[in-house]
């Protein structure tokens, strides 16, 4: 990914980024998926490697299964992006400063 030089541009990916790669619901939908696919593919390799007495059968099912999950849910898909956020708009960063200025000094007190 290249980075941004010009200034007040946000760097791809940070959370100034338009288009993350998932919303909260998208990343709850993919844990979803991911946690079926891996239980179902789980159950199906335990009752095939029992069935076949190979327990190579149901590490291979297994994996097949990891790795259709992954393959579903680890790319940003726009299932994983129809809620996006909404930010607030971006503030003078002159405000910051003069609210800091008006703050009276905290005193701690000796105990």
């Amino acid at each position: 990914m290249p980075l941004s030089k010009v200034p007040g541009q946000p760097l791809e990916g940070t959370l100034t980024d338009p288009c993350p790669s998932h919303d909260y619901k998208g990343q709850k939908l993919a844990e979803q998926i991911f946690q079926g696919i891996i239980l179902v593919s789980a159950v199906i390799g335990f009752i095939y490697g029992y069935i076949t007495e190979q327990f190579g059968w149901t590490v291979y099912i297994v994996m097949a299964g990891f790795a259709l999950s992954c393959l579903l849910t680890l790319p940003p898909w726009p299932m994983y992006r129809r809620n996006p956020l909404k930010w607030l708009p971006v503030q003078e960063s002159g405000t910051e400063e003069k609210k800091a200025a008006d703050r009276k000094p905290k005193r701690h007190s000796k105990t």
